[in-house]
């Protein structure tokens, strides 16, 4: 078993047992903040740079509304609860281990002060291709990729290549996107549908990395 798996199963016992034996407050606040990442370490990496044996996606510096959006959704079961998505389900099965609101906030404060990340491409897409791909991507995410609160879409620049190309397939295949309650979920579902393949998913995110630092 992997020491993600580990931590997987670890995250599980704890959901079901009640939380790991924390209390109904945090009263240490944003200071549980490094302890609590401890665990997401394990597969998001010591500084929030991702892991792909893990397709653990980098989550250094994400604005904090889209954080908390992600984190809100696995626990509600508005990600991870396709069957198919087994990547998902890890993860929705670690956030229940954070039994409260002092919890989300240390792990939002965290993750949000950890300094971007610049992951190198290893999808070997090509970015020309992929800017004319992005062109419906610009109404939401900007024609820099830098994301829209009001739209609920995320910056993407600093998301590793492999992880935009997993989740642009699994919108594709219905394994995201499709579960009641995700409204912003499905609204990337025919975006996605309109990608012809995994390589054009791949030039897509080859030009998504061209626009870091525009």
């Amino acid at each position: 078993m992997t020491r993600c798996s580990k931590s997987w199963a670890l995250a599980a016992l704890c959901a079901a047992l009640g939380g790991c034996g924390y209390g109904p407050s945090r009263p240490e606040g944003d200071a549980a903040g490094p302890r609590l990442y401890e665990t997401c370490a394990t597969c998001h990496g010591a500084n929030g740079e991702g892991n792909q044996q893990f397709r653990a996606p980098a989550i250094a510096g994400l604005p904090e509304w889209y954080v908390r959006r992600q984190l809100e959704k696995f626990r509600d079961g508005h990600r991870g609860a396709h069957p198919a998505d087994t990547h998902g389900l890890r993860m929705r099965n670690m956030v229940r281990t954070l039994r409260h609101d002092g919890d989300f906030d240390a792990i939002i404060a965290h993750v949000t002060a950890m300094p971007a990340v610049q992951p190198e491409p290893v999808m070997g897409g090509d970015a020309a291709r992929g800017r004319e791909a992005f062109a419906p991507c610009v109404e939401c995410h900007g024609a820099n990729a830098a994301g829209d609160v009001g739209r609920d879409a995320p910056p993407l620049t600093s998301l590793n290549d492999w992880y935009i190309v997993a989740q642009l397939a699994q919108f594709k295949a219905g394994t995201r996107g499709t579960t009641a309650g995700d409204a912003t979920g499905a609204s990337m579902r025919p975006m996605a549908l309109g990608l012809a393949d995994e390589q054009q998913m791949a030039d897509v995110a080859a030009y998504i990395a061209t626009l870091r630092g525009q």
